[in-house]
């Protein structure tokens, strides 16, 4: 299989233009709708295709403080941003022990809160499990949790996520619907399903548990094209999106940004996108006034991932 630098060769190289010397697409922040925070890279389990490369060990992104999120909360307001929603991803984010104070300031600035999480041992703890009752009994409706189903069937969630994963996940989500926690479901995009299968295993699987999760709303059972770094891609021009049928305030840049804390580094910084955590050139500065200019579509997986498999972290 061709890695990443052979199947691209000679692309992505010049933020301006493409290896033909076509003009690159950029994309504006058009409309703020989410500011996601990396909440740490520590994760309880070693997935198969991690695109962070998330692990017990690798701290790389370290976890980050509620006083640090509260700061860009009040950037948030001092640059009007249009906010409605605020997400955390990790890692694991019920590692960090702060988890459901971040969450708590959060809510209290009004905004919709969505985590991330496998739904296992570190959410289980009874300090998160009294953290989210109280949470979601003081904020009713605000409290989303996405938990990752990588598959509907235990055998290939497993595979990806390790034996006895399946069960334990499933575990957390009847925990978190015993709760009246709201939940949604990511999955990926794997072997031949075509979505429509997907959407209806997603649907059975829920109704054999009692999941109040809609498997037809893309929002709420999220299906993520796969990641696969050694496929070769097309840049994306200018031109494309008329030639797509696409526009750019419909991916993710245009409409959010993420905050990671790296090891060592003295502050926070905000990047372009969820999915270029450790790619320098994608990395804003360190506040939000910095983050506000435009994103060049300059990696593999704004092609692949975002502008043609039409993905989206957000609901």
């Amino acid at each position: 299989m061709k890695d990443l630098a052979a199947a691209n060769a000679g692309k992505f190289l010049d933020p301006e233009r493409t290896a033909k010397g076509e003009e690159r697409a950029h994309v504006s922040l058009s409309a703020p709708k989410t500011l996601w925070f990396n909440t740490g890279t520590l994760c309880n389990i070693e997935c198969v295709n991690c695109y962070i490369e998330s692990s017990p060990s690798n701290d790389a992104l370290v976890y980050i403080s509620a006083d640090e999120v509260s700061d860009y909360l009040d950037q948030i307001k001092t640059r009007s941003w249009p906010i409605t929603e605020i997400a955390f991803t990790g890692g694991e984010p019920f590692m960090n022990p702060q988890m459901i104070e971040i969450a708590r300031r959060s809510l209290a600035r009004g905004f919709d809160v969505l985590i991330l999480t496998n739904a296992m041992r570190p959410m289980m703890r009874t300090k998160m499990q009294a953290g989210l009752k109280e949470l979601n009994a003081a904020y009713p409706g605000k409290l989303t949790l996405r938990i990752s189903v990588d598959h509907y069937s235990a055998a290939l969630h497993d595979a990806e996520r390790g034996v006895g994963a399946f069960d334990k996940t499933l575990a957390g989500m009847k925990w978190l619907r015993d709760a009246g926690i709201t939940m949604a479901v990511a999955g990926r995009s794997i072997m031949a399903h075509s979505e429509a299968e997907s959407r209806a295993g997603y649907a059975d699987f829920y109704a054999r548990h009692g999941f109040e999760i809609d498997a037809m709303d893309p929002g709420a059972t999220v299906l993520f094209p796969e990641m696969d770094e050694s496929v070769e891609v097309p840049e994306i021009t200018t031109a494309c999106w008329d030639i797509l049928g696409k526009s750019p305030d419909a991916l993710m840049c245009a409409s959010s940004r993420m905050v990671v804390k790296r090891k060592g580094a003295a502050r926070p910084a905000v990047l372009a996108c969820t999915l270029l955590p450790y790619a320098p050139e994608f990395e804003l500065g360190a506040t939000l006034a910095e983050a506000e200019r435009d994103v060049s579509l300059n990696h593999p997986h704004c092609a692949k991932f975002c502008v043609l498999g039409g993905a989206s972290c957000s609901a």
